[in-house]
Formats: structure tokens, sequence, C-alpha cells
């Protein structure tokens, strides 16, 4: 009776010890390592032809309730959205194809391209630009492109933020030439790019003519500004426009103010042409933000 009694107590304390290091294991945060990394020092992955892996390309599959589909091919993609990263938490655990997670290599995760797929990632708000090899399925948070590495996340300028707005677009190993690296994207005056580099307008030392001013009010009747919140409260709006600052130039946002109303206004602006309106509004719906056109 006596010995029961005590292998039961054994097994209750061995299930309390695996409980705890269960809930250590689920409590671990993820982030960056302890110790300095020197990006600079860490090359892009480099593009080359290979086999697709055993396990992660399958037609379809489910996380959290939701079905996700794989693309067969990962030719001519390009999308634009929100890109997160991942280090010590899932540092040398296995991918989805098979492969270790290294948090200073050069990876990525996306919910639906084949494994691997090399793309090409640029930070839409600095410019920045980085090769990865896709090897790995996520990010399942909603409004999320792709997972980066801790050192490509780095060196794309992104871990202050948490996020990005990037531009995703796959490379076609067979064609790829590592001197053809893409431009930043831009639009005019509104730099979607932007990396606090202004360029000068040409100085006009022509006399103003009453053509001149005429086109000069058409183009001040035809700047627009879109209104992305309005708040009562002014801590929320500037951490609107906070948000909106990892994705636009931070000098197209502004808060105004308006006292009738005792509104304040998050604005992007001004805006002059149809171009540049089109690609903000295709980033506000992309993360889920809501605008109106305001004059």
């Amino acid at each position: 009776m006596h010995r029961i009694q005590t292998r039961h107590l054994l097994n209750l304390i061995l299930i309390a010890i695996l409980l705890m290091l269960s809930a250590c294991s689920t409590m671990r945060k993820d982030g960056p390592p302890s110790y300095s990394v020197d990006e600079s020092k860490i090359p892009n992955a480099v593009p080359k032809a290979e086999r697709l892996s055993k396990y992660g390309n399958q037609a379809s599959y489910v996380v959290f309730g939701k079905k996700y589909h794989v693309m067969a091919s990962s030719k001519n993609y390009e999308e634009q959205g929100v890109a997160s990263w991942y280090g010590t938490k899932f540092h040398a655990q296995r991918t989805s194809s098979g492969e270790r997670y290294n948090m200073l290599a050069m990876t990525a995760a996306h919910k639906s391209l084949p494994l691997p797929t090399y793309v090409q990632v640029t930070n839409l708000r600095n410019g920045k630009k980085v090769i990865v090899k896709v090897n790995d399925r996520g990010p399942f948070e909603s409004n999320r492109l792709i997972d980066l590495s801790y050192v490509a996340a780095k060196k794309l300028g992104m871990l202050g933020h948490g996020t990005a707005y990037v531009d995703v677009k796959a490379i076609d190993p067979l064609r790829y030439d590592s001197n053809k690296f893409d431009k930043s994207i831009q639009s005019n005056n509104f730099y979607l790019a932007d990396n606090t580099i202004v360029i000068p307008r040409p100085i006009q030392h022509a006399k103003p003519t009453v053509q001149h001013y005429a086109s000069a009010a058409r183009s001040a009747a035809s700047t627009r500004y879109l209104r992305v919140g309005a708040f009562k409260n002014k801590v929320l709006a500037q951490q609107m426009k906070k948000r909106l600052g990892t994705m636009f130039s931070s000098s197209s946002i502004k808060i105004t103010q308006y006292a009738r109303r005792k509104l304040y206004h998050v604005q992007i602006g001004p805006i002059k042409d149809v171009a540049t309106e089109n690609h903000i509004t295709k980033r506000l719906k992309a993360v889920g933000l809501k605008y109106q056109t305001e004059a």
C-alpha cells in the first residue's frame, strides 16, 4: 500500500514538472539574440534552381481553422503587404520545408508560395531591399504577408517598428542577375519609398505668365488628401499617424484639428495625381484601413 502511494506521488510530481516545462516553453517570448549581429557581413540569399521540397507543398492546408492554398508556381508573383519577423523563439526548429530555421540566415515564411521560392523584399518606407529564400509557412496573423528571419529584418531596417510595408517579388533563378536590382518605388512628388532624401526641383528663372498662374490654380484645385481617421482624442490621432509613418513618408502625414467638431483628422497628402492615389489606397486596403478623399 505504501509503495502504491509513493508511486502515485512520484507520478504527480512528474506530471507537475512536465506541465511547468510546457508552460515555460509556451511563455517564452520571441525576440532578437542576446549578442550583437553585424548584418552587413551576412550576404543575401543567392537564387538557384532547386526541386520543390518534400514537405510543405501540399495543395492546401488548414491552420487555426482557416484553409490556405499553395500556389502551383511563383512565376510573375508580386504583392505588397505587411512584413513581420521571427527570431530566438523558433531558432533551430524545423520549418515547414523540413530545414532548420536559422535566424541569422536570409530566409522567410509565406503562406502560399511554393517551397522553396526566392524573393526580393523591398521596404517601401526606406527603399532598402534584400533577397531571401522562402522555406517556411506563415505568418498566420491577419494582414501579414511575409515573416522574415531576424537578420533579414535587420538588413531592411524594420526591427524598431516590428513590422514594415513591403513589396515582395518572386525571382526566377534561371534569369536572375545580381547586377539588376529593382529601384525603389516612387511616384512623382509623393515618395512611397522615401529614405529622407528630398530631390529638389529645378529652379525656374522664367517670368510667370498668365498661363502659368492658371495652371497653378488648376493644380491646387486638383490637390487631394486622404483622411485615414477622425478622432476626438489627440493621442489616438498621433498613434494613427505613427502607424502610417511605417508605411509612407512621415512628412506626407499630418493631423488637422477641426475646432467646430472637435475632431483631429489624420491625413495623407497632398496627392497631386491619380497614380499616386491608387498606390496609397491599395496599401491602405491591404492593411484594413478605411479612408476618405478630402480637398
